[in-house]
């Protein structure tokens, strides 16, 4: 043994074997680097390795058989030739040292910079759950299982459900009266670009119940996986549901899934069948605007589990749509308290809803949805909250992006392209806005917002009549539709100048809202109403009309214009309590409007400078657009020609947010119709020709 290793060593094995294996090891993990640079096919570096591996007996035997010499390659020379060989000694030994370095140090290099090696998720997945087939003739299961199974299938980041509620609509425009069943589901699915249908069964034998689950191609009808799994009792049917959501997110291709956690979990927030019906039903009367109704249905789920934590959170967004503050309040903080109860999902979703809708904190609004696009990429929802809370921070190009992405995910949004339309066209982009509101009203014409794009342009381009005819085929849709027509017709009057026209339009709007219960457009109206009638000289009707409104609903579209006009009618005292009101809130927003009317106060006492600092102040808090066009007035009432001139060019610029000032797509366009005036003083007081805006 030690004559055939001195024979090795002898004839330079060793130093070839190790030289060989150390440029192998160069080439392939060089060829990992660089052959993905070129999009070179999989199979070429797989390739590499199996000629390294082949190459290294082979050449093991022709360093054994062979020698480098200064005459060239020759066979091994006789045992007891004692001439060493031109390519032996200490260089190859060197040599042999330096390759194997190099390897070395290149593989540790490429190890430590690579990173840590990333999971591929699945391709972003809707998916829309029909009706479950309920053979056991017992109610309890009907409408249940199917939102245990949205909950359970959403644990999944790439897995979004469709909403059944919005499902059902479509199924029944489609065919008046259609249950969501698996024929109506395909269907929906296919017009929305809802990539999953699964359709399910309950039957029950001798106490124990089969539930059985199959995940269907909505185009083809192909079946593309199904589970089964049974359940003991019916006392075991939730954690069935949630065993089954573990087997279709598995099938789908979900390598995040816990078992063990999902068995402590059982996914669900209900711990019983009837509270998670009850839910059910709630969430389904909230949907289409049933909120007395939606709040029997959460309080009963809340008697048969009162850690629901998501039947709180339904029961404030109900609450709060009806006006009832304080009640939401008290439910917000037991949803709160519950967060628990939750999956992560959903309390991610429920702390982006309370910081939007309940503190408007957007900051903590915007973590809260970045977080969860981050954990689940495919929430429809969480794209579109994000888009959102950018946008009520006046960040549109934000929202553009955020909302472009939710439609890159599921171009079947109406809902998302209705908003992208709108985000154009509060970031002045009309071109835009219109197009994508034209792609909304193919997919559905009953998407009346669509039409307010439109509108903005024609009157941004001076087509008065364009506009109102925009406004006719919104109110022809009916319902809220025709109230934002009402008031956009309205706003067109007040824009010309027609004061007695506007007073008359909103008259009988605001006749209508009341009779239809539309608190929030109808308090709005009332405010619009006073305006036209205070340009009209009735400040005693303006003061009634505004009385009328904040009686509805005070909020910052109603409560800023109402300061100002209080200002009008020489009453500081009220609008002075608005803005302390104002200031007193935690939103940026809200206390730049406090601020606002602080400057506003300051130059009807003539103090012009202490107005200009009020509202710096404000900007600092908010950039908005009343704002700008105010601290013009006022650098202009102080003298100071050129910031006047560059904030009135600013807010010509930005008359994209002054179509619906306040953000809350009700037409404002009037509030452009004094600021060529203003732009023209400016102009005059540099010696600058006022005919034309820079």
């Amino acid at each position: 043994m030690q004559k055939f290793i001195r024979e090795l060593r002898r004839r330079e094995v060793f130093r070839t074997a190790g030289l060989y294996v150390g440029i192998a090891w160069i080439v392939i993990e060089g060829a990992s680097v660089l052959l993905p640079a070129f999009e070179a096919p999989d199979w070429v570096l797989r390739a590499l390795i199996y000629v390294a591996v082949i190459g290294f007996p082979v050449t093991l035997v022709l360093a054994w058989v062979y020698d480098i010499t200064d005459k060239g390659i020759e066979v091994q020379a006789d045992p007891t030739d004692t001439v060493v060989a031109p390519f032996g000694g200490r260089k190859m030994d060197f040599v042999v040292i330096g390759v194997l370095s190099v390897a070395l140090i290149f593989s540790l290099y490429m190890n430590f910079t690579s990173g840590p090696d990333v999971v591929e998720q699945p391709e972003p997945l809707s998916v829309l759950i029909a009706d479950f087939v309920n053979e056991t003739g017992d109610e309890l299961f009907t409408g249940t299982l199917e939102q245990a199974l949205q909950i359970g299938i959403e644990s999944a980041p790439f897995i979004t459900g469709y909403r059944r509620d919005a499902a059902k609509q479509l199924a029944s425009s489609i065919q008046s009266g259609a249950a969501l069943d698996e024929s109506s589901a395909r269907l929906v699915a296919v017009r929305e670009g809802v990539k999953l249908v699964m359709a399910g069964s309950i039957t029950e034998d001798d106490g124990k119940y089969t539930l059985y689950v199959r995940a269907v191609d909505p185009k083809g009808g192909e079946v593309l996986t199904s589970v089964e799994v049974d359940a003991k009792s019916k006392l075991d049917v939730l954690a069935a549901v949630g065993t089954l959501a573990g087997d279709l997110r598995e099938e789908l291709g979900d390598t995040s899934l816990d078992r063990d956690r999902l068995r402590t979990s059982e996914t669900f927030t209900a711990k019983n069948l009837e509270a998670a019906q009850a839910y059910a039903t709630a969430q389904s009367l909230q949907y289409n605007g049933r909120y007395e109704e939606s709040i029997e249905y959460y309080e009963t789920a809340l008697e048969h589990d009162p850690n629901f934590g998501r039947a709180y959170s339904g029961l404030a967004l109900s609450a709060g749509s009806l006006g009832r503050d304080e009640e939401a309040k008290a439910y917000w903080d037991k949803a709160l308290a519950n967060l628990d109860s939750m999956t992560e999902r959903e309390r991610l979703r429920t702390l982006g809803l309370y910081y939007s809708r309940v503190t408007r904190n957007r900051q903590k609004a915007i973590e809260s949805y970045s977080t969860l696009v981050e954990k689940y990429p495919a929430d429809d929802a969480a794209h579109n909250g994000l888009a959102i809370q950018y946008f009520y921070t006046l960040d549109f190009d934000a929202a553009l992006e955020a909302g472009g992405k939710l439609l890159d995910i599921y171009p079947g949004s109406v809902m998302g392209r209705s908003n992208y339309a709108l985000y154009a066209m509060y970031a002045g982009d009309f071109e835009k806005a219109v197009a994508e509101a034209e792609k909304v009203r193919e997919q559905d014409d009953s998407y009346f917002k669509a039409w307010l794009p439109v509108a903005m342009k024609a009157m941004a381009d001076g087509n008065i009549e364009a506009a109102r005819d925009a406004y006719e085929n919104m109110a022809a849709i009916g319902g809220r539709a025709a109230a934002t027509a009402n008031l956009g017709q309205a706003d067109i009057a007040m824009f010309e100048g027609d004061y007695a026209a506007a007073i008359g339009i909103l008259e009988q709007g605001i006749a209508a809202d009341i009779a239809a219960n539309n608190r929030y457009v109808a308090s709005t109206k009332y405010v619009a109403l006073a305006d036209a009638q205070m340009q009209n000289g009735d400040s005693e009707a303006a003061a009634d009309a505004i009385g009328a409104g904040l009686g509805i609903s005070a909020g910052e579209s109603r409560t800023v214009p109402a300061a100002l006009l209080y200002l009008e009618m020489d009453n500081v005292e009220q609008a002075q309590a608005i803005a302390t009101d104002l200031q007193a809130k935690l939103q940026p927003m809200s206390r730049a409007y406090g601020l606002l009317i602080d400057g506003a106060i300051a130059m009807k006492a003539g103090e012009h400078v202490a107005a200009i600092d009020a509202m710096t102040a404000a900007i600092e808090l908010a950039d908005l657009w009343l704002v700008r066009f105010h601290r013009g007035r006022a650098y202009l009432e102080a003298g100071y020609y050129a910031e006047a001139l560059d904030e009135f060019t600013a807010c010509m610029e930005r008359n994209g947010e002054a179509t619906a000032v306040f953000l809350d797509d009700l037409p404002t366009y009037r509030y452009m119709a004094p600021l060529p005036g203003w732009l023209a003083r400016a102009r005059e007081g540099l010696g600058m020709s006022a005919g034309a805006t820079p």
